[in-house]
């Protein structure tokens, strides 16, 4: 079945790269990256990331494939001052033309939350805004404890998006959901994004039955998109073989048109380079209808985050795509 698969053609349309970062190198403004610094993270040893990524680096790891737009997700700029990072995106989007998009950071829970938000809504690539919601580490700690989903103040500031027209990237594991399901039932009219397909963890068969379990409740609400992303594993090089399952239960569960492709980058070049992941996800859906390939790699990330960009996006995303090929 698999040389069947390698036999197939892949996917050459466009790509829309539905969540990346970028940053300056310096660790002054994203707390995480300083020099000496580390912090728990599910890929191990990051500091082979602790450099500079900006839309020349970003081109030449995506060279080779048809890159024609971008959705830059905020990286944890540092959180006193939550518009510096859109404030630096939006110079960098002017003088390259990448990012295309937007989704910048938000402290749903602070008193000023509401200027925020306006704030981030009046930047002409701001799409939509995110917070992580902390909660339960393990799926054995869930009920002893809860996320920010749950906590009203929060729940406050969330109810802020609807107004602005603007969509949440919501980055929580599998074991949250049941929350994200209440919260997206009590905003139905908000767009929630889930980031990096709920992350899966080890492939272990045990955790994959869970996990599909809180997909699939997820799915059923309507107002939900998901992205496939930062699928590695910790301690291994990027796999078809690893993500084949996930990739595929993902859109079964939810649709093609509910389902987006994206990089992670710089972040997965930690577990394989941008074609090894593209290429993979190529690979992955070679057999599925050409109309679902498309909604993949580009329309479920246009129509979620670019279709209500100003009439300058035609322009920019040509000359990403002309520049990327």
């Amino acid at each position: 079945m698999d040389a069947v698969r390698h036999e197939l053609p892949l996917y050459s349309g466009p790509i829309v790269d539905a969540h990346h970062h970028f940053w300056d190198g310096e660790g002054h403004h994203h707390p995480w990256l300083a020099p000496g610094r580390a912090i728990p993270f599910r890929y191990g040893d990051y500091s082979a990331i602790k450099r500079a990524y900006l839309p020349q680096h970003y081109r030449a790891d995506a060279a080779g494939h048809r890159v024609v737009g971008t959705v830059l997700v905020e990286a944890e700029w540092q959180p006193d001052d939550p518009l510096g990072e859109t404030r630096f995106v939006e110079t960098l989007a002017t003088a390259t033309g990448l990012p295309n998009a937007m989704v910048a950071q938000v402290w749903l829970d602070r008193s000023d939350v509401a200027d925020v938000v306006a704030a981030q809504a009046r930047f002409p690539r701001v799409r939509g805004l995110r917070h992580k919601p902390g909660g339960p580490a393990h799926p054995d700690e869930v009920g002893s404890c809860r996320t920010s989903m749950s906590d009203e103040i929060w729940r406050r500031g969330f109810a802020l998006l609807e107004a602005h027209g603007l969509v949440f990237d919501l980055q929580t594991p599998w074991w949250n959901l049941r929350e994200a399901v209440v919260l997206a039932r009590d905003f139905p009219r908000t767009t929630i994004v889930l980031d990096h397909a709920g992350l899966p963890g080890d492939r272990a068969p045990a955790t994959l039955e869970a996990w599909r379990a809180a997909m699939s409740e997820f799915a059923d609400c309507p107002n939900v998109r998901v992205k496939i992303s930062g699928l590695g594993i910790r301690g291994r090089l990027w796999r078809v073989e690893d993500n084949r399952r996930v990739v595929l239960e993902t859109i079964a569960t939810f649709g093609a048109a509910r389902c987006m492709f994206a990089s992670n980058f710089p972040v997965d070049s930690l577990c394989g380079s941008f074609d090894t992941i593209y290429t993979g996800f190529k690979t992955i859906v070679a057999h599925l209808p050409g109309e679902q390939q498309a909604d993949l790699f580009h329309g479920t990330a246009c129509r979620t985050y670019l279709s209500a960009l100003d009439d300058r996006l035609p322009a920019e995303v040509a000359r990403g795509d002309e520049e990327t090929q």
